[in-house]
């Protein structure tokens, strides 16, 4: 990096850059659809942290979404920039609200909701809450939004390019965000440009099996152990709370959290899709890669999308944009 301040502007400048057939930077830390609002679609909007690429701002065009305010790293986007994110995504058919169930985010976007209304702007809101580390189901609402998000940005842009009304397409956000968990594990932390040292310290003969993507405590922290115990636990863990049994489909996501290579997420997919295998669960639409990162973090989190017809048509219908792209 150059100075610790400049982090996130100048990794937004040079995001737009280098996709300039995607990206633009209407105001400071607003990144929206180059080509401006669809007019006559739903436009999608979210926002959070910095320091999670490809989410947030990644996953702007075509079949995804529309708009992106970005914070500091780890921090979230002020409430004006929220609004001015949702302003850039409107074509007229109302703005839907989707993101990560963190308290800055929340307040932010309800205050930037709020401005809108004053503009005769309607907005909707779909939390994502996959992370089954963070909280038991019993108190599902309290948990935490992670890569889960990918499978509820798909969903909600494929349903806002049929042209579906903003109920429709957040109706699409909420059952899929609602189909999905996920969990993770961490084997070494992360440094936030300006703060220049660790978010935590882990041994490293240690893995925390559990924790959040900015550094949040998880389950239980031990020796590392093979990949295929690992995956074990994840999947048991995931099935359980998920409930999905013998004939039904889900997508499977392997993901990075950062410095973790693509060889070691598929020893980790490998296990998985035996054990779905084994449990008469059909996979499709796998992905495998860095979907929702924590800078340099080391670590894989895992999440299952469980399918209906309606979801799995609507993660097969087309999307472009640098991350992911489907025919």
């Amino acid at each position: 990096m150059n100075a610790p301040v400049d982090y996130v502007d100048e990794m937004l400048d040079g995001l737009c850059a280098a996709h300039p057939g995607y990206f633009a930077q209407p105001e400071r830390r607003v990144i929206a659809r180059q080509s401006g609002p669809v007019q006559g679609k739903v436009g999608i909007v979210t926002g959070g942290g910095s320091g999670h690429l490809p989410i947030f701002t990644g996953y702007i065009g075509p079949g995804l979404l529309d708009a992106c305010a970005i914070g500091d790293v780890f921090a979230s986007p002020s409430a004006e920039q929220m609004a001015g994110a949702m302003r850039c995504a409107d074509g007229g058919a109302g703005v839907l609200r989707l993101y990560g169930n963190y308290g800055g985010d929340v307040m932010n976007f309800d205050m930037a909701g709020e401005m809108l209304e004053m503009e005769d702007i309607r907005s909707t809101t779909v939390l994502l809450a996959d992370d089954v580390a963070s909280a038991p189901p019993a108190e599902a609402a309290k948990r935490r939004g992670v890569a889960g998000m990918v499978y509820a940005f798909k969903a909600a842009g494929a349903r806002a390019e049929e042209r579906a009304s903003l109920d429709e397409v957040t109706a699409a956000a909420q059952k899929t965000a609602d189909a999905c968990r996920s969990i993770g594990f961490a084997l070494s932390p992360c440094i936030v440009p300006q703060a220049g040292k660790p978010t935590f310290t882990l041994p490293e003969d240690q893995m925390e099996m559990g924790m959040g993507i900015h550094g949040e405590p998880g389950i239980w922290r031990d020796k590392l152990k093979p990949a295929d115990a690992v995956a074990d636990e994840m999947f048991d863990r995931l099935l359980a709370d998920l409930g999905a049994g013998r004939g039904e489909r889900v997508s499977l996501l392997v993901n990075s959290l950062g410095a973790t290579p693509l060889e070691e997420l598929y020893i980790v997919y490998r296990r998985l899709n035996a054990r779905l295998g084994e449990a008469g669960i059909g996979i499709v639409s796998p992905l495998v890669g860095r979907y929702a990162t924590s800078m340099e973090m080391a670590g894989v989190t895992v999440t299952l999308c469980r399918l209906d017809s309606e979801i799995e048509h609507l993660l097969l219908a087309p999307c472009d944009c640098p991350f992911w792209t489907v025919r």
